[in-house]
């Protein structure tokens, strides 16, 4: 039985055709991968089969009569599967203000639904319509992706890998007949990378078909067929068990000019001996300590990885670098020598020094911006808007970045018109663009292929090939890890379990 049917399939997105003749056949008991370079049409291929966007030409058969909603469900990479829980996902320092977690919603009212007021109590309580979602069902989707124990946590305050669970539990409890994923297993950590693949062979089992974009190299054993995306074409498709990996490690990228990594040369602000010191630092939440006690010293032109599992306190570490985090007045620190709060010290002298990416920032960064803007709005340290006007000199960086990242030719595009990898391309591009002496890199290759990775690592590699440069590098893949990285940290439920060089 074919479940799917796509037949000379074409379509166009924004200005451009991003999908070109694509036929292609889903039969009853196969599971798919979708992998390609990054803005192929990976993404654009789930949402056009999820009904999410409309083809240009050709056609899409379904076996179903009743609507597409109730039977596909494409897992959703942010907050706009539901109107409440997305306006209350406002700024991407949110997770770390605990008045924040005290308004948003539990993971188990997100999950069951409880959000939609029906009426009041007494004039203050409010109401809520029964859950559609039995308890028996809870426990049995949050027990599949390891998400019992946090059932009653504000969803804001949970961590990168965490938010990708919960918003996968909340399609699985639709229960579709197909499931798609667009880059699930991003910001994954070893674990969850695990429960996910047992999560979705234990899905197959029960006849739910699998859809899935993803890399090369994390094409989980459920899967049974791999399609082969190039330049929004179909380039083979292949049984999964002929399909090998080396194969589609095709170069699209050259590796970086040496005269264009030369403009960066040494950053401007070298006048420190520490990046940081950080002494006993504690962060709490109501009963929950997020960091116990964590020292971390970092010289100056020092390269460190900064790794542990989902939870373990990563983000909310870099949150008091980066003065993103409230908590950071109540603990001891130096940051490029000055003591915190003293002079020299603000949230825009610190801001200045730092060159910041993040899965957070990406989540919440806007939309309906330019590329050029975006990459400029480093020089400020805005999400995407700033009011002052650029110097010559930035202008020519700004172009300078894009062509070393090989964005440039998005520049005058919005940033909501691009992949996922070419989005996290022009956000890196933003973190370089005013030469930090300190550069924070927190999953920067999350959305990316293998090439990018590649050509990626080798221009962290070339600016950080100097002793002004330091640089605290976040990855739960060591294949992502730059090589010029010499120190690790590692973090378990907020303490420190490594601290030194390698």
């Amino acid at each position: 039985m074919t479940l799917i049917s796509l037949q000379n399939v074409s379509v166009r997105k924004y200005e451009s055709t991003v999908l070109s003749e694509i036929n292609w056949n889903i039969e009853h008991g196969e599971n798919w991968a979708i992998v390609g370079p990054n803005g192929s049409g990976k993404s654009v291929l789930l949402e056009v089969i999820a009904g999410k966007w409309p083809v240009l030409s050709g056609k899409i058969a379904y076996p179903w009569t009743t609507p597409l909603r109730e039977n596909i469900e494409l897992a959703s990479n942010d907050y706009s599967f539901n109107r409440i829980v997305s306006a209350g996902a406002e700024y991407y320092q949110q997770r770390f203000h605990a008045y924040e977690a005290e308004r948003a919603p539990t993971l188990r009212a997100i999950l069951t639904d409880q959000l939609r007021p029906v009426g009041t109590v007494d004039d203050k309580s409010v109401k809520l319509e029964p859950s559609k979602v039995s308890e028996d069902e809870l426990a049995r989707v949050t027990g599949l992706l390891s998400l019992t124990h946090l059932l009653d946590h504000p969803f804001v305050t949970l961590s990168n890998g965490e938010t990708r669970r919960m918003l996968l539990a909340k399609s699985l409890l639709k229960k579709p007949k197909v499931l798609m994923l667009d880059n699930a297993f991003s910001g994954l950590d070893v674990h969850s990378r695990e429960v996910l693949r047992n999560a979705l062979t234990e899905l197959t089992r029960q006849d739910v078909t699998v859809i899935m974009a993803t890399t090369a190299t994390e094409i989980p054993p459920c899967i049974t067929n791999v399609l082969e995306l190039e330049g929004g074409k179909i380039a083979a498709l292949t049984p999964a068990a002929e399909f090998r990996t080396a194969d589609t490690h095709a170069r699209h990228f050259p590796q970086p000019d040496p005269q264009k990594l030369a403009h960066f040369g040494h950053p401007e602000f070298t006048g420190f001996q520490y990046a940081l010191d950080l002494r006993n630092v504690r962060v709490k939440y109501g009963e929950d300590l997020i960091l116990d006690n964590v020292s971390w010293k970092i010289a100056k032109g020092e390269k460190w990885a900064l790794s542990g599992p989902n939870g373990s306190g990563k983000s909310t570490l870099l949150s008091i670098i980066t003065a993103d985090n409230p908590q950071r007045f109540a603990n001891d620190y130096d940051l490029f020598d000055q003591k915190r709060g003293g002079a020299g010290a603000s949230i825009w002298d610190i801001k200045q020094k730092i060159g910041h990416v993040s899965p957070e920032l990406h989540l919440y960064f806007p939309r309906n911006t330019t590329v050029f803007k975006t990459i400029a709005s480093g020089f400020f340290d805005a999400t995407g808007v700033f009011f002052k006007k650029l110097t010559e000199t930035q202008i020519e960086r700004v172009h300078e970045v894009a062509q070393l990242l090989h964005v440039h030719d998005l520049i005058e595009k919005d940033f909501s018109q691009l992949s996922k990898g070419q989005q996290r391309m022009v956000l890196l591009a933003r973190a370089l663009v005013k030469n930090p002496p300190l550069l924070i890199l927190d999953e920067p290759c999350q959305g990316l292929d293998a090439d990018a990775i590649d050509y990626f690592k080798s221009v962290v590699n070339a600016i950080c090939d100097t002793d002004e440069r330091t640089l605290i590098y976040v990855s739960h893949y060591p294949n992502e890890i730059p090589s010029c990285v010499t120190h690790y940290l590692k973090l378990e439920k907020g303490k420190v379990l490594r601290n030194g060089q390698a």
